[in-house]
């Protein structure tokens, strides 16, 4: 495996993520932020920020799949949340463990989470981007 995750004594322990990860593959993977369109280019999930991301962790899925790569690889998650507050937490975790039970994974990446104004697209609630590392 390329990507190891740690959790540096000295610093909290959060149970979505690991603080820490190290890369030793050679290719770098780098995918665009994905928002919670399907297949058709249709928004997923209207109004219901758990369905958005989701809809944007099976995308990242795909996306990994594409170069040979899958959520083991993958060594930094962004989150980008339209109007973010904290109580949103839950809805979010919501949809990245039933994204996880889909996918038979455990993403635990480094991960940063930013709220911002607005997105592309009015409907969107979230976009997520994601950077791999893989041999």
């Amino acid at each position: 495996m390329v990507i190891t995750l740690v959790n540096p004594g000295g610093l909290p322990e959060v149970g979505a993520y690991r603080q820490v990860s190290v890369a030793t593959g050679s290719k770098l993977v780098f995918i665009a932020g994905q928002v919670a369109w399907g297949p058709d280019g249709v928004t997923v999930g209207e109004g219901d920020l758990a369905a958005q991301v989701e809809r944007c962790y099976l995308n990242i899925g795909i996306a990994l799949a594409e170069v040979g790569a899958s959520f083991d690889d993958v060594a930094k998650l962004t989150f980008y949340v339209v109007d973010w507050t904290p109580d949103k937490m839950p809805l979010l975790m919501e949809g990245l463990t039933r994204a996880a039970a889909k996918l038979g994974v455990t993403p635990v990446p480094p991960a940063t989470l930013l709220g911002v104004a607005a997105l592309d697209v009015p409907d969107h609630l979230v976009e997520i981007e994601a950077t791999a590392v893989i041999d």
